[in-house]
């Protein structure tokens, strides 16, 4: 068992699915009519032509250059081929995404491995492949598209990070923003969760007290001054000193054992503070990384390379909505059961007057994310290819009342969500950092995309401790039986369009 065993098995399921797909779509469809022919310029030596359809960089097509080129000599030395060009027809390219997801699911063994140190090497072996059957990422391995060599770009840097191998973790982000733009952000959230633990481990659990500390026991301190003030002098003298040395036994209990989010975002900012120069040179490539995505930023006017008018930056709240639900709906066994729907519940009720009120502010801006940043973008609205053109119709706007309706739905996913993600972690500022990133990348994106969930729900799935393999399995199952039926659909369920020739299949 272990990473040869994972890739074992996920090849397993890779090399037929590769040649079914590659059988009966031989051509390329939907984004592959961009990604394909502009890979096929670079196999030719044309650097300077671009397609002003593409919105990501050119990160895939030079991964797949360089994939083409190692199996070139071997190809052409036995006269399986005459010329490179040869080598970067659509099946070929395809499978540059096949053995990136094989590589992918080692990965993710990897981080399982150095997550949880307790995890055998039978279980994570187990999870990685479960994983690893995750619908969007699984569907896209078999298209030329950038999801999922983005996804192992994203998730290599983590595990550097994790190994605290930071340069090689930029490199790594750096070579992310390559696939896809918003990776940017992963790259500061990596950054921003390693130097946090690498502070903590430099300091240790002490020296970021003291200051805090010494606030704390003065102000303190001043109020039993005021409350003292007809008091003997000698007998306030004594009272202060025992006052002192108890505020100093309730703050040092208080700041190790309050699991407050206020607490512990100033207790890691005197330890980052402190540490400041350290900290800097240490995490000084992912710096880099940041400002030169900037300054290209800058230079391009703009995020979005191409097809800019039909890719603006908005406001759409509602996309986080989506997300959540999307995200439970993934790990349904685990959120969507009578046992956690109670354990939310107990949890409500201990705080009721506190959290009623969080609730009721939640659904609040809910109502309001639905009703004025829901948007529709002419995409989701006009290619009934995709899935989600038939969750907005049948679904979301089944009627005037629906997307409200909904609401309850969005704020329990996200409760169930930050419930088990915050049990899992130590820290509730690396949850914070999360959501954050969360925000970050899906709120200015205007179209409904559930490829654009993928990276966000690995975080999720990777930090989220589901103990139980009975709840593992029903997941695999759940995963194994959409992608059968998405497959299915795609390969065998072709429909036409009266307003275009040429054959056209469902996808997510």
């Amino acid at each position: 068992m272990g990473r040869m065993a994972v890739a074992a098995i996920v090849s397993l399921w890779v090399i037929p699915i590769s040649m079914a797909v590659n059988r009966i779509v031989p051509d390329p469809y939907m984004d592959e009519i961009f990604h394909v022919p502009q890979a096929q310029r670079y196999c030719r030596g044309d650097f300077k032509t671009w397609d002003p359809m593409i919105t990501t960089p050119p990160g895939l097509y030079y991964l797949s250059l360089a994939y083409v080129a190692s199996l070139f000599p071997g190809m052409w030395f036995t006269k399986v081929i005459q010329s490179f060009h040869q080598l970067c027809s659509t099946g070929f390219l395809r499978s540059t995404n096949a053995i990136i997801a094989v590589v992918c699911s080692v990965i993710v063994y990897d981080l399982l491995i150095s997550l949880r140190p307790s995890l055998s090497e039978k279980k994570a072996t187990f999870y990685a492949v479960l994983i690893a059957l995750y619908p969007l990422h699984w569907f896209f391995t078999f298209l030329y598209y950038t999801d999922v060599a983005s996804l192992t770009a994203v998730l290599a840097m983590y595990l550097a990070s994790l190994k605290k191998q930071f340069l090689i973790s930029a490199m790594f982000g750096a070579f992310a923003t390559l696939f896809r733009q918003t990776n940017v952000v992963w790259v500061a959230f990596v950054a921003a969760t390693a130097a946090i633990s690498y502070a903590e481990n430099l300091c240790g659990k002490d020296c970021a007290n003291l200051k805090y500390e010494k606030f704390k026991i003065v102000k303190k301190d001043v109020i039993s001054g005021k409350n003292n003030s007809a008091v003997n002098p000698t007998l306030r003298k004594r009272r202060t000193g025992a006052s002192k040395n108890s505020s100093q036994k309730v703050i040092h209990f208080h700041l190790l054992n309050d699991s407050g989010l206020v607490d512990e975002i100033v207790e890691l900012f005197i330890k980052l503070w402190r540490l400041k120069w350290k900290v800097l040179v240490t995490f000084f490539p992912y710096l880099l990384v940041l400002v030169a995505f900037g300054a290209l930023v800058v230079f391009n006017g703009g995020i979005v390379l191409g097809a800019k008018e039909a890719h603006v930056v908005s406001l759409h709240f509602a996309q986080l909505m989506y997300f959540g639900l999307a995200a439970a709906a993934a790990l349904a066994p685990v959120h969507f059961t009578l046992g956690q729907a109670s354990t939310l519940w107990q949890s409500l009720r201990r705080h009721k007057i506190g959290n009623s009120f969080g609730l009721l502010a939640s659904l609040f801006l809910c109502m309001i994310f639905v009703h004025f940043f829901s948007i529709a973008h002419p995409y989701l609205l006009a290619d009934n290819r995709h899935y989600t053109f038939y969750l907005w119709r049948k679904v979301i706007h089944a009627n005037r009342s629906m997307k409200y309706l909904l609401v309850p739905l969005y704020i329990y996913s996200w409760l169930s969500l930050i419930t088990a993600f915050g049990n899992a972690q130590k820290k509730k500022v690396w949850v914070l950092l999360f959501c954050a990133a969360s925000v970050a990348v899906l709120i200015p994106t205007p179209l409904i995309e559930f490829r654009y969930y993928t990276t966000p729900f690995y975080f999720l799935i990777l930090n989220s401790k589901i103990e139980q393999n009975m709840k593992w399995a029903i997941i695999g199952i759940l995963y194994a039986s959409v992608n059968v039926l998405t497959m299915l659909m795609f390969l065998y369920r072709p429909f036409q369009w009266d307003h275009q020739p040429g054959i056209q299949r469902f996808i997510w």
